[in-house]
Formats: structure tokens, sequence, C-alpha cells
């Protein structure tokens, strides 16, 4: 049975980096894939666009991450957001930058992106061998057995593990690399979406569905106490509410739903205004248009589906002429475009959800290797590790670059 100096079992952005930084290194080097393709969740990352980075410094990075994002330090300072597009623009592919330092390629297609890395993993004689699963990794006297199912072996000095997570399963994410991780003795932390839509109570947002909210400033609530907020776009669903700031900030909301029931949330509809702002508005528009009815005037503070619903809550009849609102009616149209309530109760399923969040303990990875404390010789790259990010090419950086990492040390690993 040949002996590899390293497997890379995963052929996403981690896996396809990590064999290529080992191969760069002189390493012979077998990448396995289960599909019989390799990037299948990249080709859809961003739209397929392939939101590969962004231009955010390192501690804004590591900002991202959450309290513990000083753990992909080292990764991040082996492969930064600067030296993955100059990794890309040495074949000739080009970036630009768009909205909050987010960055494409100029062709808006992942499948150029894929194109680069494949020259790459030819170029550097990455062997790659599809259709294949990882089962189990058996420790031997000094190299790896690793069980591939139907009595099929592959012998290997090091691995790497960069199996991904359980989001869009239909790319293969099926979470097999934590059964593998967990049958080597490591810990994984509990599994749940991230970057993913949310589901709310209230049945009239399917009255609403496909309305965009542009700058809406979301803050969700639990009781009294301040969860999170943020500003930016979003847009009603039949289920409830997605687009970018829901997707930013749901990951932090989908971990405090587990442990509570529901969530408040408070949509602001005119944050460039203060209450007092929009209650002079609101007045000077009575006083002008005194004849007009309700559900006409409200057009020029909410989108037309929404008037019915804020007629509702607020117990108005639409066709009532504004001379006719009371004061208590005026301050209620203002506290509902200030603060329009949905109770949230849950979010789409993990294979709806555009990562994973959890995964292998990042306690038992030496930051510094991305090499497991649990098992020597065995390495971590990407979504399979325990951690939680926004979109806005967060997620791609750190699988490049934890994979850039891994790759190295193992193989340099393997000269000591």
């Amino acid at each position: 049975m040949k002996l590899y100096d390293i497997v890379v079992v995963g052929a996403g952005p981690a896996g396809m980096m990590a064999a290529i930084r080992a191969g760069q290194l002189g390493k012979n080097v077998m990448l396995i894939e289960k599909n019989d393709t390799i990037g299948e969740k990249l080709k859809i990352t961003g739209s397929s666009r392939c939101n590969i980075t962004n231009t955010a410094s390192l501690d804004t990075f590591m900002e991202k991450f959450g309290k513990k994002g000083a753990f992909f330090r080292s990764a991040f300072a082996a492969l930064s957001n600067r030296r993955l597009m100059s990794f890309f623009e040495a074949k000739g592919l080009k970036f630009k930058i768009e909205e909050n330092g987010r960055v494409f390629p100029v062709t808006d297609k992942s499948r150029s992106v894929i194109k680069v890395l494949k020259e790459y993993l030819s170029r550097n004689k990455v062997k790659i061998n599809y259709n294949t699963q990882l089962v189990r990794i058996k420790k031997k006297k000094d190299y790896f057995s690793l069980d591939l199912g139907n009595d099929n072996y592959m012998a290997t000095k090091k691995v790497i593990l960069a199996t991904g997570g359980m989001s869009y399963p239909a790319t293969g994410s099926t979470g097999d690399g934590f059964k593998v991780a967990q049958k080597v003795g490591h810990k994984v932390t509990p599994l749940r979406p991230g970057i993913v839509p949310l589901k709310v109570a209230e049945t009239h947002v399917k009255e609403l569905q496909g309305i965009s909210i542009e700058n809406a400033r979301l803050t969700f609530k639990y009781g009294k106490r301040k969860l999170v907020s943020g500003t930016g776009n979003m847009i009603f669903t039949h289920f409830g509410i997605s687009g970018p700031l829901v997707l930013d900030l749901s990951s932090q909301i989908v971990r405090i739903l587990e442990k509570n029931e529901t969530v408040n949330l408070f949509i602001d509809l005119k944050p460039e205004m203060t209450d007092q702002e929009l209650q002079k508005k609101i007045m000077d528009e009575f006083e002008n248009r005194s004849k007009t009815e309700f559900k006409n005037l409200m057009k020029l503070f909410m989108p037309n589906r929404m008037i019915p619903i804020v007629a509702e809550l607020l117990d108005i009849d639409p066709k009532k002429k504004v001379n006719q609102i009371k004061k208590g009616e005026r301050n209620g149209v203002v506290n509902l475009l200030k603060a329009f309530p949905l109770t949230v109760t849950g979010s789409l399923p993990i294979e709806k959800a555009m990562v994973t969040c959890g995964g292998v303990s990042r306690k038992e990875i030496n930051p510094q290797t991305m090499e497991s404390k649990v098992m020597e010789g065995v390495y971590f790259a990407g979504e399979i590790i325990d951690f939680c990010a926004p979109s806005g090419g967060y997620n791609l950086q750190e699988a490049f670059s934890t994979g850039y990492l891994a790759g190295e040390m193992a193989a340099n690993s393997l000269d000591n």
C-alpha cells in the first residue's frame, strides 16, 4: 500500500488550500473528495459570485469571530486577506471591492476561483481521489491507516480534516468529518445554523412577503434585555425575515433561541430620524393633507402592503381622514414606525443555512499549527472547526487561512 506524506480530506476551499500549500513544500499529497468534482459548495458561495474575503483589518477579522477570535490569529497571519488576493492574482484573476469591504472576482463567478485552485493543484502535483469518503482514522506505529469503507484503505504520515459543516448537504457537507473527529476522541460542540433566515410567530408577515427595507435598524431583545442590534437591509419572507442584516445577526439569535423559546424583534423603519423628528414630520403632513385618507398618507412613511397591518394593529379605519386621527393614534403610528414588533421563534434548519456554527472544539486544536491535541499528526481546517462568523467574506478567509496553515505545518512537521 502506497504511503502518502499527507492526505487531505475534503476538497472545499480549506482542503484545496491545505493540499496546495503542502504540495508547494514538496510533499506527496493526496486530496480525497466524496463528490465527483471539487469545490461543490464554493460554486454557490455568495450567490455563485464568491465573496472570497474582506478588506477588513486583522483585528476586525478576529472580532467578527467573537470572543475567542484570537484563536485564528496565526492562521490569518500565515495567509492574510491581502496575501490571499495575491495568490489568485498571480494566476490572472482580478478582484473588485464592494460595499462593506466585500471582495469578489471581477468575473462575478465562483468558477473563476475554482479554476485557479485547480491550476495550483495540478501545478503542485496534488493527486485527487473522487467519490471517496473517509470513515475512520486508525493510528498505526508510524503512519495512519484511513478506512475508506468497503475494505478500502489508504496510508499516510499526516492527515488534514477539511470536511466542512452540515449546511447545504446536497454539496456534500453532511457532517461526516464530525463523526470521524469524535471517533478519534475529539469533542464536537453543539451544531446550529449560521447566516440563516429567521422565522417569526406573526402570521401577517405573509402579507409582507417580498418587501425589502433598506437601512432598517433591527433590535433584538429578550424581555427588557437588549441582545443585539444593527442597521442594514432586510426582506420579509412568507415565514419571517431575511436579507443581509438579518443573516449577519442570525447566528447570535439562534444561539440565544437555544436557551429561550422566543426573542422579541423591533424594526425601526426610520432610523435616520428621532421619535420627535418623526412625530413632527407626521404632524406636518397631517396638517398639509388634512382631508387625505390615512391609508394614502401612510404611503409616505411605509410600504403599501404594510399599511393595512399597521391600521389593524392600531385599530384605525384605513379610510379615516387624517384630520380625524387622535393624538394617541398618531403616537401609535410613530411607535410602530420606530419599533415594528415581531416575535422570533426560530430559524430555518441547518440544511438551509449558509454555514454551520459549532464543530470540533478549539480547545483541542493548537491554534499555531491547526494540529489536534488529541491525536498527533491529525490537523483541522475550515468549517469543521468550532466558530461562527457573519457573512462578508470572513468565513471563506477562515477556510483558506486555516487550510494554508494546516498544510504548511503538516508539511514542515515531516522535515523535523
